[in-house]
Formats: C-alpha cells, sequence, structure tokens
C-alpha cells in the first residue's frame, strides 16, 4: 500500500470516525491477502471490526452509568448451592424477551441467596444486547426522589427513572418507608407500568408488602401494576455468604 493512499485511508476513515482503521488497515489488508477473501468479504471484515469496537465501547460506558455495584454474570450462578431454582427458567429469562414485553421480574427470599447476583447478571445480559439499564436499591431511590422535591425537580427525576429499558430496584423489604416513600415509590412503579422492565428483589413475601410499604392498599396498588405482566421467582436455599464459615460452627449442618 502506497503512503499516498494509506495517508488518503487515515484522513477518510478518521472524518467518518471509523476509529479502529486507521491504525489496522494494513493489518486488516495482510489478513484479507493471506485469507484470499473477496471484496465483500474484505469490506465486511473492516466493517465488522468497527462494529465491534463500537459496541464494546458503548457497553463498557453504559456499564459506568448503570449504577451496577459490581459486575455478575448468570454464567457465575451456582445452581447447585441452589437446587430448588431451575436453570431453565433462568436461561428463558436470559433470551430477554421479557424486555420487549414490558414484563417485570421480582426476586424473592432471604438474603444471601443470590437475588442481587441474578437481577445484575440479567441487567448486565440486557446492556450488552444493546439495553438501557439503571441499578439502585430502594433506599437511594427513595432518597433521591425526596432531595429531588425539596429542590422542585421530583418530575425531572421521575422522568429519569422512566428512560431506562431495565430499572433494577433491590432490596425491597430492608427498610420499613414512610407514607411519603412509600407513595413516591408507588408513582415509579405507576409510570413504568406497561412501559419498561423492572427488576424487584425483596427478602420480604407479597403479603408482608403492606408492612414495609406502610399502608396496605398503597401496597396492594403497587404490587396490582408490578404483578400484572411478571416473573415471579422465589429461593429459599442457604446463604452463599455463610456457606463457607457455616463449615467453621461446630455442629453446623448446611444441608439441614
Amino acid at each position: 500500500m502506497s503512503e499516498l493512499t494509506s495517508t488518503r485511508i487515515r484522513d477518510a476513515a478518521e472524518r467518518l470516525g471509523l476509529t479502529h482503521l486507521p491504525d489496522h488497515a494494513s493489518d486488516l489488508v495482510a489478513r484479507a491477502e493471506a485469507e484470499q477473501l473477496g471484496y465483500f468479504d474484505f469490506l465486511d471484515l473492516v466493517l465488522g471490526e468497527e462494529v465491534e469496537l463500537r459496541e464494546q465501547r458503548r457497553f463498557r460506558n453504559a456499564l459506568k452509568l448503570s449504577g451496577l455495584p459490581h459486575h455478575k454474570t448468570l454464567a457465575e450462578f451456582d445452581y447447585a448451592f441452589q437446587p430448588g431454582l431451575e436453570p431453565r427458567k433462568i436461561k428463558d429469562l436470559a433470551t430477554l424477551e421479557f424486555i420487549d414485553a414490558r414484563s417485570n421480574i421480582a426476586l424473592l427470599g432471604p438474603p444471601g441467596v443470590g437475588k442481587t447476583h441474578l437481577a445484575i447478571a440479567l441487567a448486565v445480559a440486557a446492556c450488552q444486547a444493546g439495553h438501557s439499564i439503571y441499578f439502585t436499591s430502594l433506599d437511594d431511590l427513595v432518597r433521591k426522589l425526596k432531595i429531588a422535591e425539596a429542590t422542585g425537580r421530583f418530575n425531572k427525576q421521575l422522568n429519569a427513572l422512566l428512560r431506562p429499558s431495565v430499572l433494577v430496584v433491590d432490596e425491597v423489604g430492608y427498610l420499613r418507608l414512610e407514607r411519603e416513600e412509600a407513595n413516591m415509590f408507588f408513582q415509579l412503579i405507576s409510570r413504568r407500568y406497561e412501559r419498561g422492565t423492572m427488576i424487584i428483589t425483596s427478602n420480604k413475601s407479597f403479603n408482608e408488602w403492606g408492612a414495609v410499604l406502610g399502608d396496605d392498599i398503597l401496597a396492594t396498588a403497587i404490587l396490582d401494576r408490578l404483578l400484572h405482566h411478571c416473573e415471579v421467582l422465589a429461593i429459599n436455599g442457604p446463604s452463599y455468604r455463610l456457606r463457607n464459615r457455616m463449615n467453621l460452627i461446630p455442629g453446623s449442618d448446611m444441608t439441614s
């Protein structure tokens, strides 16, 4: 490749925003020659690498803005430790059809059984597939809404929470809400109803939500919308976080 041609390719690629091509044109040509690629195959190779690089950059940036506390995958989940959870159900959810259907997922169970892991893993899979995601605990969510209300930005903050295709609300039930806080949560659930997917994790059964939200009627209204289109998974196995420590306790039996 002549220096003049190389310069023209670099200039054109930079003007088109093709960030991978300028520094890899020679390598791509050498690969095409070695594999005896046709013109269309070579063009497919060049564009494919640009798309992959751009998608990787989008994925990394989206994860940074997602609020996720860490990044877990479904492949890391230990089904053997939670035999009551059917892997088939998780594999069905991994197709992400629930996002297109604007359905919700509720993960219920005691602390440490993997609810948050599954919620995060599904959110990461959704992000990788090009969906927008956001993660928050219920406590942080309510705190942000209260601050927004006090500064006259409540509707703006609420609208921001409507934008993600998938909104993960973690730890519903760990702290009891005041009625005003529960009403803010209701407004979010109501506004997202059939407009966007929510993934909820909770250590409380649904019949305990009235006590958590401080109002049985409000809890019923929230659950009515949340559960209308919802996959509910109850995980009642032992705690992941305690599995190694239990062996240190004399007489403990993890299978009991």
